[in-house]
């Protein structure tokens, strides 16, 4: 019967697979639901709508994700509605799995996959398709949606790597782009009203209805047309494809704090990569750093208030029983009440073990009051700063402006007031980045020890600098841009490590942590490939490719050999899709997906990259008409709200 629990036959299981705990479920606020919590219609039609969401990765990583968390909650508020999570199984638990005929489950209610209405599938990586396709063939889902029936569930892809879902359209119904909380609620309206009517059309019909809301994305109602040198000709609406539109939109999400969202965190029963309540401040950066897809497609900002934040914590806390809180956001020190927000919370919860915590912050908005704050009654950790570029030059080209003199005398402030350990953030590969620009890494690594040894009159200094490879993403003005081969930047890495190295005084201090090129161009060819990408994935997955964001499992021959079968006879290779620089009139793979920014403006901040110019934060001046606010009817949204946290009653 449909919705009953598998745990019987996974039971006998769990002794014989790595890490058993992960597959049990249970923890504290999480839900199980009646499967029939919706009722049934007048016609005797049942009315539930029925979501299994996944974080395609291991639990430890995917259990902390806030978006899953917070969708997870907000449909399970629904009286008509349930949702539970389900995440990649270890591939010894796959295995096990095969032979003993389990199909993929959700934690919360051991329940097939395969039962429920909507699949949901959050991708904050593109590393994790493969694994989608595990938990498709595990679930019994046909792998290709033209293959799937009326009795499959619609699989809906959704997260940062959904806004170019095209290398992954044979294998999901749809995609959604945006803010997920009011999208998945509209969805589950149009799933409860066809259901009503007795599922006119079947799985078809009802697509059709959600591709033309203007919201969700449908592949199979796009036709997509080629040019002989492999370039994209058009992507069109199907002309059976009636009411479809040309752009599907993006979702944003307006006034946060009618979204505390999630009120009753999970705890998780195994130990996972974040440990700790987790509270995000305000969604979207203007920045306008130019690498970074995250602060582009989540524009405008919305600042969650001082009070909103604050009932979030105190509830937050009370649900979990956690000891630390995240501040989390793309770029929390940029909160206009961050001061009073930090100072409120330390206030409120001196002398009890509650900590506070800030991402990686930006060099030119952190001030030592808020990094004391943050450590008032606990221990000194290291501080975290992401320069991004080595040189100067280079940061403008990113429009990351940060001065070197700016994170000295940051640092130094940091060293004399007791801190010992600094690390930094960077990037390698980046568009007109040349072996100078890097190794001016070396040397600002160098400077911050000499600074901090000097100020606090001792030797334990430490600084890591931790280097990850530059990957252009969609809908960024560096997604135009070549990408650095992966020989080249292991090149230029070496020469970064032999420069510090060498240093005899000052290089045993400085600690590097750094990935080599490979993993980079895989993600590159994912994150910039069209629909033809999708065969390469499907061919690394048979060849037993899993769990690709982890070093111990990826593996770059695998992903090399498989697209260079499917790509042979074909205009395309990998290097065409990773380090090829595109023209300005080239049709992208996702420019029929509107994330509000106006194509011409990213072309123009390209333009201005090249030139090394500087573009300011529209937060605190007047518009750059990047066309988000007008194209998607929002507004930035921020304090100061002048109001403080006061401290809680004691009972």
């Amino acid at each position: 019967m449909a919705g009953e629990s598998l745990f019987p036959q996974l039971e006998p299981l769990l002794e014989r697979v790595s890490k058993p705990i992960q597959y049990v479920g249970g923890e504290l606020n999480s839900c199980v639901k009646d499967w029939q919590c919706g009722g049934f219609g007048p016609g005797g039609d049942e009315l539930t709508t029925r979501w299994a969401l996944m974080y395609p990765d291991a639990y430890e990583v995917g259990l902390p994700n806030q978006g899953v968390m917070i969708l997870y909650e907000v449909l399970n508020e629904r009286a008509d509605a349930l949702a539970e999570r389900t995440y990649a199984v270890w591939p010894d638990m796959e295995a096990a799995m095969r032979e003993a005929g389990v199909p993929q489950f959700t934690v919360d209610g051991h329940r097939p996959v395969r039962d429920f209405d909507v699949f949901g599938l959050s991708f904050s990586t593109e590393l994790g398709y493969t694994n989608m396709l595990t938990a498709l063939d595990l679930a019994g889902i046909p792998l290709h949606a033209a293959d799937r029936t009326d009795d499959d569930p619609i699989v809906l892809a959704g997260g940062h790597a959904a806004f170019n879902p095209e290398p992954i359209a044979d294998f999901i119904d749809a995609a959604v782009v945006g803010d997920g909380e009011e999208a998945v609620l509209a969805i589950t309206e149009h799933i409860r009203a066809w259901k009503s009517q007795g599922r006119p059309g079947g799985r078809v019909e009802l697509l059709l209805r959600l591709a033309r809301t203007g919201g969700v994305y449908v592949p199979r109602f796009y036709d997509v047309d080629y040019l002989p040198d492999g370039r994209i000709k058009r992507v069109a609406p199907s002309p059976d494809a009636t009411g479809v539109p040309w752009r599907v939109s993006k979702h944003t999400v307006m006034d946060l704090d009618e979204w505390p969202y999630p009120k009753h965190p999970l705890v998780p029963l195994a130990e996972t990569v974040h440990e700790r309540m987790s509270v995000e401040i305000f969604r979207g950066c203007t920045r306008g750093c130019r690498f970074c897809q995250a602060g582009m497609i989540t524009r405008p900002v919305r600042e969650r208030s001082i009070t909103g934040i604050g009932e979030m914590v105190e509830k937050g806390l009370a649900a979990t029983g956690f000891e630390e809180v995240g501040l989390l956001s793309l770029s929390s020190a940029d909160h206009s009440e961050i001061a009073d927000i930090t100072k409120g919370l330390a206030d409120r919860y001196e002398g009890s073990q509650t900590g506070l915590s800030l991402p990686s912050t930006r060099v030119d908005a952190f001030n030592i009051d808020l990094a004391n704050e943050l450590t008032r009654g606990g221990r000194r950790s290291g501080l975290t700063f992401a320069p991004e570029g080595g040189s100067e030059r280079i940061r403008k080209v990113i429009n990351k402006m940060v001065s070197e003199d700016d994170l000295i005398n940051t640092v130094a402030a940091a060293f004399s007031a007791g801190w010992r350990q600094v690390k930094l953030y960077f990037m390698c590969g980046l568009p007109t980045e040349t072996d100078e620009d890097v190794l001016q890494i070396a040397d600002m690594a160098k400077r911050v020890i000499e600074t901090g040894r000097k100020v606090s009159g001792r030797k334990d200094i430490r600084c890591t600098v931790s280097i990850g490879g530059f990957v252009p993403k969609p809908h960024t003005p560096f997604q135009w841009a070549a990408q650095l081969g992966a020989e080249e930047t292991d090149a230029r890495l070496a020469k970064l490590r032999e420069a510090i190295r060498s240093d005899r005084r000052l290089g045993s201090s400085i600690g590097m942590r750094y990935h080599d090129g490979k993993p980079g161009i895989v993600e590159g060819l994912l994150s910039r490939g069209d629909r033809r990408v999708g065969a390469v994935i499907e061919a690394v997955w048979r060849d037993g490719g899993r769990f690709d964001g982890w070093s111990e499992h990826f593996s770059y021959d695998r992903w090399m050999d498989s697209a260079a079968t499917v790509f042979a006879d074909s205009p395309v290779s990998v290097d065409w899709y990773t380090t090829r620089e595109r023209s300005e009139h080239e049709v992208l793979p996702w420019d029929h997906l509107d994330s509000g920014l106006d194509k011409d403006w990213l072309w123009d901040d390209w333009q201005d990259a090249l030139d090394e110019t500087e573009v300011e934060d529209c937060r605190w001046t007047p518009c750059f008409d990047c066309g988000v606010c007008p194209q998607m009817n929002t507004e930035i949204q921020i304090g100061p709200t002048g109001k403080k946290l006061l401290p809680l009653t004691v009972v």
